[in-house]
């Protein structure tokens, strides 16, 4: 996989999320959606992530600087078309190129590396994550044919215009809207995606590449999600709240594997970039934020906040506030406390 490239669609405005803040750069777990996913494309990319973004949009770029590799889509005329417009960057160097959404933050890398590794080993012109779900989502369904190989996807809207609607809906293999195509031919045929009927008007849909690589004889294979959270992204401020409770999901089950109690995980917030010590009893309604450490043997709440600090072995932190502070070994803080980085005797 040293050819392969990635591009991240980040043009879309996300106006279901009603705000003046571009969808991508809210928070999930402490950090913008799409600086999840740029970190795990990072770190298997040959060259920088290719960002797609719209015009004006210096959220983005102010965000990642020269790392990363940014094209502009002038206009919103769909997933195709956003892709088509990497081509003069990638078109003669990239024998891979994996397309993904800026809204996934769940999507992990080692993910991405098994679809790539798929669409390698296989040589198929496509290779795309599928996830089980249920009859009400909004995904499009995974058509297979009788040898039960790949042969469309068909979205929801769609579905419901033909003959045999039922059916589709009641497909529960979904299409979570990643790929990864053999480079050479991705941009010899892009240009082939027919124009289609959208929400918002006429888009190239980038789904219509399964259906062309079929229409060829050439291969598409599946790749199932071992993680049904993967596939989450946020258009909504409803699905924000269902990707962020995600998120801590995983990310309090990480602190448990390393040996640290979480008495109530449901109420209880760590940020990726929190290190905690083994042995840490961590109470409920406690928020572990920014670039802090929790040594071992620590208890933490209830009612806690702790932000950019580091709180010695050992040390209790009920009911209290630390910030921007190293506290020393045993250190046991008053109850109702507000410590910011201003000398205390607390302070190590």
């Amino acid at each position: 996989m040293l050819s392969l490239a990635i591009v991240i669609l980040a043009a879309g405005q996300g106006t279901r999320m009603k705000s003046r803040k571009q969808k991508i750069l809210h928070e999930v777990g402490g950090r913008p959606m799409v600086a999840h996913v740029f970190e795990a494309a990072e770190t298997l990319a040959y060259r920088p992530p290719v960002l797609v973004v719209g015009p004006g949009e210096d959220g983005v770029r102010a965000l990642f600087g020269e790392r990363a590799t940014y094209v502009e889509q002038p206009q919103q005329l769909g997933t195709g078309h956003a892709t088509l417009m990497a081509r003069p960057l990638l078109q003669d160097s990239s024998g891979q190129v994996l397309v993904t959404y800026a809204d996934m933050p769940l999507l992990r890398a080692e993910t991405m590396r098994r679809l790539a590794t798929a669409q390698g080993d296989s040589g198929a012109a496509v290779a795309l994550l599928t996830a089980k779900g249920d009859p009400a989502s909004s995904f499009g369904r995974i058509v297979r044919d009788e040898q039960g190989q790949v042969a469309e996807i068909v979205e929801v809207a769609a579905a419901r215009r033909r003959p045999n609607a039922a059916e589709l809906l009641a497909i529960d293999e979904l299409n979570v809207g990643v790929y990864c195509f053999d480079g050479p031919w991705l941009w010899t045929y892009l240009d082939d995606l027919p124009l289609r009927q959208a929400r918002s008007g006429q888009e190239y849909y980038l789904t219509d590449m399964v259906g062309l690589a079929v229409q060829q004889g050439r291969a598409v294979v599946a790749v199932s999600l071992t993680d049904p959270d993967e596939r989450l992204g946020a258009g909504t401020r409803a699905e924000l709240v269902a990707v962020e409770q995600a998120f801590r999901r995983r990310a309090n089950a990480r602190w448990l594997d390393a040996g640290v109690t979480l008495v109530d995980p449901a109420t209880t917030f760590i940020d990726p970039s929190v290190l905690i010590g083994p042995d840490t009893v961590i109470w409920p309604a406690t928020y572990l934020q920014g670039q802090t450490t929790i040594e071992a043997d620590c208890v933490i709440g209830p009612n806690a906040i702790i932000r950019d600090a580091h709180i010695g072995r050992g040390s209790r932190v009920e009911q209290a506030v630390v910030e921007g502070r190293r506290l020393a070994p045993e250190t046991t803080v008053p109850p109702f406390s507000h410590l910011t980085g201003a000398d205390s005797p607390l302070q190590e």
